[in-house]
């Protein structure tokens, strides 16, 4: 465990997030322009949708099936444990909103357990990110609904809310994206393929760094309100992650997933989304505060998972394999 902590910790990715938040820290001038982080952001979720597509056509198989449906039904149930924990101290659309977000995925700490996976040179399958596009929208409905829970709309009024909610859901440019890239890697020729290896991989390491260097100075920035929101909901960022990795990994042990592909699953259950299911929730359910469930899941449990959790649930992984 403490070796691969080091390990990671000494990543040059996560060293970068760990200067970004001394940045902000010590009130440097050191910034990202605004279009800059988005671009990467896209050309992230490309290459490992791309990767994923190449390695998912030399890897398929039924297990491959039997872990894509079970990771979206967890992210389906996930979320009614814990509105039920949250509605002791939130409201009911607040305890919605944060059980939503913390039952999708952070596609940045999966990316970022994939170059820790190749660092430690641990082998993956493609079919991973397509669980990690799959895990997005079945936690965002079931979130709708517990918001909704008890109120009486319109039958046809509630159906149209949920397919649109559905709609935005699977046509997220992020989610588009991730799937378009992994169905383009699946079909591509393998020559053709090889081509883009200096793209997709070549620099694949310097756009992590650029990207997690922001997100370093994005965390630090939200220390201020995290303060203000308490030591309760702050302690449920840190210690739901390592419920859900704990969920995940039995899963992952049962269905005998490889070393390299559970941990990418237990990463999935234990991370939570700070892009696709706030902007979500923004959306479907405005009486929610979107300064608990961003700050909670991009101040806390994104640098948690970034910096001890990946080395912590690998850990584990390597115990129990």
């Amino acid at each position: 465990m403490p070796e691969l902590v080091i390990a990671n910790l000494f990543n040059p990715p996560v060293l970068f997030f760990l200067l970004g938040a001394l940045a902000v820290t010590v009130r440097s001038d050191l910034d990202l322009p605004q279009p800059i982080p988005r671009l990467l952001s896209l050309y992230l979720l490309l290459a490992i949708g791309f990767k994923g597509g190449v390695v998912l056509r030399q890897s398929a198989n039924e297990q491959a099936l039997w872990a894509l449906a079970i990771a979206s039904a967890l992210s389906a149930v996930m979320p009614l444990y814990m509105f039920w924990l949250l509605r002791r101290k939130l409201d009911q659309p607040n305890a919605a909103a944060l059980a939503a977000t913390y039952a999708s995925v952070s596609a940045v700490t999966f990316i970022t357990a994939s170059a820790f996976l190749d660092q430690i040179g641990h082998g993956y399958s493609g079919f991973m990110v397509a669980g990690l596009a799959l895990m997005e929208w079945p936690a965002i409905i079931t979130g709708l609904f517990l918001a909704r829970l008890g109120e009486r709309p319109s039958q046809n009024a509630a159906g149209m809310s949920i397919a649109k909610l559905l709609h935005e859901s699977l046509t997220n440019g992020s989610v588009l994206l991730l799937l378009g890239s992994l169905a383009i890697g699946l079909l591509a020729a393998p020559r053709a393929a090889e081509t883009l290896k200096p793209f997709t991989e070549g620099i694949f390491y310097g756009a992590l760094s650029l990207f997690l260097l922001d997100m370093g100075m994005v965390a630090a920035r939200r220390a201020d309100v995290l303060r203000r929101l308490g030591l309760s909901l702050v302690a449920f960022a840190i210690g739901l992650p390592l419920v859900n990795a704990a969920i995940g990994l039995i899963v992952a042990r049962l269905i005998s997933l490889t070393s390299g592909d559970a941990l990418l699953f237990v990463v999935l259950c234990a991370s939570a989304s700070y892009i696709a299911a706030p902007a979500a929730m923004r959306h479907a359910v405005p009486e929610a505060d979107p300064a608990i469930y961003v700050t909670l899941a991009l101040g806390v449990t994104f640098p948690l998972n970034v910096t001890v959790g990946i080395p912590l649930y690998m850990s584990a992984i390597q115990s129990l394999w």
